[in-house]
């Protein structure tokens, strides 16, 4: 039985090599031959003995998800939608900019949390990703855009002390995100093996401060990322009382604000920012309003944070509508006037629904959420 060297982290690989009779500094070499090189032939990693890339060619691959499709947007944002299985489909996102380049990347087929305004939670929930299948979007991803120009974007983004980090390869990606398809702290142990990766200086060397998990609030696993393997952190609050974000965000049953906050504060003693990002969702008549805004800055003023409003990307039956422009403005003062710092998302890759809440993919639904109410489907994920 072959298994696929993708699935591995630093242990893991290390125990594979001991099994196959090997010592422990070749699980270093397969780091930086698989992930620093992008090299997936054995045949082709030439500092490793014949006797070894022959057993590892006799025992295992090197293997990401399949390239469905791939789309460029106008702005440059680019889509790739990947196969996962039979009938599964991912899609994850790569965004150029002038001093970075962000990929921002799947943890799930589907979401099982059902937030209101997202066409992933829309789709239903079909199964967690695993650790190949997360790190092989960044494998993948480097693959594509390494070794091309792109553009002067894609070029500028690389990051001087990263490509230190990884000698030999410079990298357009300089900067991951967990806010694709899926709650990543739902996979805790997948996603952290695949943060492992990310952060390890012989895999691809991202320092804690450029990899960002976003959570919809599951309180117990922000705790266990706190211990295991604190990187940035953004939280999608969406709703300044519990009311309201009971509504747009149903495990806000589970875990109200006051608990979220609280986690949020824990979260900061080991965070490598000294500030939580907090997402916020512009719904037109629904969030919006400056009694909403200045609600919001009451409820964070112990909590150290920057917001991140994010205009509302359509998506077919979606039943909300974007705010404003001059709203977003008006509310973007409120928050800025007490004091927090405040950015409004510019809409990228919205010509390809590759803009935030519009990733969909291909799901294979196991929760029925066409059959379901929203109250069914939070009390099966409790």
């Amino acid at each position: 039985m072959t298994v696929n060297l993708l699935d591995f982290g630093v242990e893991g690989l290390t125990g594979f090599c001991a099994e196959i009779g090997e010592k422990p500094f070749r699980a270093r070499q397969l780091l930086r031959w698989i992930h620093q090189s992008g090299v997936a032939d054995f045949a082709g990693m030439s500092d490793l003995a014949k006797v070894l890339r022959e057993k590892l060619a006799a025992t295992a691959v090197v293997e990401s998800p399949r390239v469905i499709s791939d789309h460029i947007a106008s702005d440059g944002t680019r889509k790739w939608l990947l196969s996962v299985d039979s009938g599964n489909g991912i899609e994850m996102v790569f965004i150029p900019e002038t001093n970075r380049g962000t990929l921002c990347i799947s943890s799930q087929v589907g979401c099982a949390l059902a937030c209101t305004f997202c066409s992933t939670g829309r789709q239903g929930f079909n199964r967690n990703l695993t650790v190949a299948e997360i790190i092989g979007q960044l494998w993948w991803a480097n693959k594509a855009l390494g070794g091309e120009s792109g553009s002067e974007e894609a070029e500028s983004s690389v990051n001087k002390q990263e490509a230190v980090q990884s000698p030999g390869r410079s990298r357009a990606i300089s900067n991951v995100v967990f806010m694709g398809m899926g709650e990543p702290l739902a996979n805790f142990e997948n996603v952290a093996t695949a943060l492992d990766l990310m952060l390890d200086d012989n895999a691809y060397g991202l320092s804690r401060r450029r990899v960002t998990v976003s959570t919809s609030g599951l309180v117990p696993a922000m705790d266990r990322l706190r211990e295991r393997c604190p990187v940035a952190l953004a939280v999608s609050l969406h709703a300044p009382n519990d009311a309201l974000r009971d509504q747009l965000v149903p495990v806000n049953r589970k875990y109200p604000i006051k608990e979220l906050l609280a986690a949020c504060q824990r979260y900061l003693q080991s965070a490598p920012r000294d500030f939580i990002t907090f997402e916020y969702i512009m719904l037109d008549g629904v969030n919006d309003s400056i009694s909403h805004a200045r609600e919001l800055v009451q409820l964070v003023r112990d909590t150290p944070c920057k917001f991140n409003l994010i205009p509302f990307n359509p998506f077919p039956h979606s039943g909300y509508q974007r705010s404003s422009p001059e709203a977003v403005r008006l509310f973007r003062d409120v928050l800025m006037q007490a004091g927090l710092v405040t950015t409004v998302r510019k809409t990228r890759g919205d010509d390809i629904a590759a803009a935030c809440g519009q990733l969909a993919g291909q799901v294979l639904d196991k929760t029925r959420r066409v059959q379901r109410t929203g109250h069914e489907i939070m009390q099966a994920t409790r």
